[in-house]
């Protein structure tokens, strides 16, 4: 490929209507260029290349497009109720919805988040729910995708029924096959109560199992012969470990899984089926493999992703790796994304970005080694909008290496700057470079956001996660307090106007900030922030159970709910609300069902009684992750005047 490669903007030639061009960019963008959802998301090209879909906004709500290759008139699928949330062929005419909403249901005691699976046709037509046949559908709040499309059958995929209580816990995961014209569903193999993985082959057979079993918490991978199921040895099991087997390699002989180096380094193995002999399929030894990439129609394992500075995709087969290798030549400094793709792999969808190029999608036909333009997701966004993001590591104060990264305003002299420190949510997560809509966003209202992968972040090994267990509100708090200080001592930021913004565990580390170091900052601002941690695993326990996998993660995190009391009062930003010298905005989505409301509620009352500053504004009709355009404006728009009052702009 290499200068062969190019790109032109692209009118219709795969049906996007001139709604998806490229627009004039505005000087000064107005919120809703940041604020709206990308104009087109989760691009899928049917399998015989012949079809095109994307998520795009109709009406309010993201709806599912469909367009004939060649066509500039979609077919469009939404719901007034359910929003599509991701898109997939699973045959050449029946493309996947995934469907969400929350709802309090009939006969159940509080606000869930529900999910469902529908086929359609390409004009549109034949909307099926999946599996709405079977009796237990109507207790199934939360199942997994599709399993195995079966490449030989062409009415038929295979996909698990993971039955939910409305206690949260899955009963029991069988494989079901199911009808994707009629939605029918028929067992196609019955789990065990600890099943909870099924590997499939891509033709409709299953290939191996793996059940959780306790006392002690272990995994037992099995492997299926076609007659009798095997055991392929156990592996011990934490509250965020365990066999991890994400599919069957491409060559269809072994397991690839997830396993640990003896550096901590999170690597993926294979596992012979014949013989459980298990060496090293990938590794890193500066990062750990943060997911698998499987193929689109048989789901088997090709490659896969780690982050260092940016998403590094890594393919096991010589074709696919040369083709991201031409690809990251074709658009050097960027990101490339490998989205879509025929069962051929002659017609593919490539996402390219940086944190100056929000994503733009291109169509490459490799028969001509041409790649076409055919859309921008932010449309009213363009360079000198956007401020350089570049690595600003620093040590913490016990001398553990902090990766972070540092967004500077465009046009300004990064000296004295009013800052925004923005930690992510997860905290099992992390920052890295590429374009984010709300950093770019402060950036370009003249703040300098600092973004610190503080210990406990992830992708970094076992080490730095062990760092961050029952370290809420404290060591990990100090990295972002010590990532603060550097920006200080280096001139960057201006001490007396700086705000710690966040949400979801950002949120608590924002609340964390004003309460344990309110000298540091001038505010702080917390969406869907937890402001309680008893009260957080007291309403995981009694939701999932006080012995569950959820429970156990949460507290090997945060701190046991009886033996930690002391920590876990002393680390709550709400019990020490008094000590707040600055003031306090509280966002939360009234549909949150992540972190519930209440910890908002909760704050909100501490500060009150404490008569300091807050103000709280309700998201209505929105859950925890901003995933409606009106939300995400309302949050900026709130945050701006907030930021603007207390830090200047």
């Amino acid at each position: 490929m290499g200068d062969s490669l190019r790109a032109k903007l692209l009118v219709a030639a795969l049906g996007l209507a001139a709604g998806l061009a490229m627009q004039p960019a505005r000087a000064n963008p107005p919120v809703s260029a940041f604020g709206n959802l990308p104009l087109a998301s989760d691009p899928s090209l049917s399998p015989d290349g012949k079809y095109f879909a994307v998520i795009q906004m109709v009406g309010g709500m993201p709806a599912a497009l469909i367009y004939p290759v060649g066509s500039a008139t979609p077919s469009i699928i939404k719901s007034d109720k359910w929003l599509v949330v991701a898109l997939h062929w699973v045959k050449p005419d029946r493309l996947l919805l995934t469907l969400k909403v929350n709802v309090t249901a009939h006969g159940d005691y509080q606000l869930r988040t529900w999910v469902r699976y529908a086929t359609v046709k390409p004009d549109g037509s034949g909307f099926q729910i999946m599996m709405s046949n079977d009796p237990a559908f109507r207790f199934n709040i939360r199942t997994g995708g599709v399993i195995d499309t079966d490449l030989d059958d062409p009415d038929h995929v295979f996909m698990p029924l993971g039955i939910t209580d409305f206690g949260g816990e899955t009963l029991r995961d069988s494989v079901m096959k199911v009808n994707v014209a009629t939605g029918d569903a028929q067992p196609a193999m019955i789990a065990l109560p600890q099943t909870y993985k099924w590997v499939m082959d891509g033709h409709g057979n299953v290939v191996a199992r793996v059940d959780r079993l306790d006392n002690p918490l272990r995994d037992s991978i099995r492997v299926f012969d076609g007659r009798d199921w095997e055991s392929d040895g156990t592996i011990v099991a934490t509250a965020d470990r365990g066999a991890s087997v994400a599919g069957l390699t491409e060559d269809g002989k072994a397991l690839a899984r997830f396993a640990y180096d003896t550096n901590g380094m999170k690597i993926m193995a294979r596992r012979d089926l014949a013989t459980q002999h298990e060496e090293t399929l990938f590794s890193n030894p500066d990062y750990s493999v943060s997911a698998a990439i499987s193929d689109d129609w048989t789901s088997r394992i090709v490659g896969a992703t780690f982050v260092a500075d940016r998403t590094e995709y890594v393919y096991f087969d010589p074709n696919r790796e040369a083709l991201q290798k031409g690809l990251e030549k074709a658009f050097p400094d960027r990101s490339v994304i490998i989205a879509s793709y025929d069962r051929s792999m002659d017609k593919v969808i490539v996402i390219v970005e940086a944190p100056k190029h929000p994503p733009v999608f291109y169509y490459l036909d490799r028969t001509t080694h041409q790649a076409t333009q055919i859309a921008s997701t932010y449309p009213d966004l363009k360079p000198d909008d956007l401020g350089q993001m570049k690595p600003y590591p620093y040590s913490a104060r016990d001398g553990l290496k902090i990766p972070a990264y540092i967004t500077l305003p465009p046009g300004r002299d990064p000296k004295k700057l009013p800052a925004v420190v923005l930690p992510h949510g997860g905290p099992d997560a992390r920052d890295e470079i590429e374009f984010n809509w709300w950093a770019q966003f402060l950036a370009n209202r003249g703040y300098v956001v600092l973004q610190p992968n503080y210990r406990g972040s992830s992708g970094y090994g076992d080490k730095f996660t062990s760092e961050g267990l029952h370290q809420w509100g404290l060591k990990m708090q100090d990295d972002i307090t010590d990532g603060v200080k550097k920006m200080i001592a280096d001139g960057i930021a201006d001490p007396k106007r700086i705000c710690i913004v966040g949400a979801s565990y950002g949120g608590y580390a924002a609340l964390a900030g004003a309460t344990f170091t309110p000298d540091l900052y001038a505010c702080a601002a917390s969406m869907a922030g937890i402001s309680d941690l008893r009260q957080l695993l007291r309403r995981e326990r009694k939701q999932y159970g006080p012995q569950s996998g959820v429970v156990s993660f949460w507290q090997s995190r945060i701190g046991d709910f009886s033996d930690d009391a002391e920590q876990l009062v002393a680390t709550s930003p709400a019990f020490h609300a008094g000590r707040v010298k600055c003031p306090i905005l509280l966002l939360h989505g009234a549909d949150d069902t992540t972190v519930w409301i209440e910890q908002s509620r909760i704050m909100e009352d501490a500060l009150q009684k404490a008569g300091k500053p807050v103000q709280f504004v309700t998201l209505q009709g929105d859950d925890h992750y901003f995933t409606l355009p009106e939300t995400r404006i309302r949050m900026l728009t709130e945050l701006e005047a907030f930021l603007k009052k207390n830090i200047g702009n």
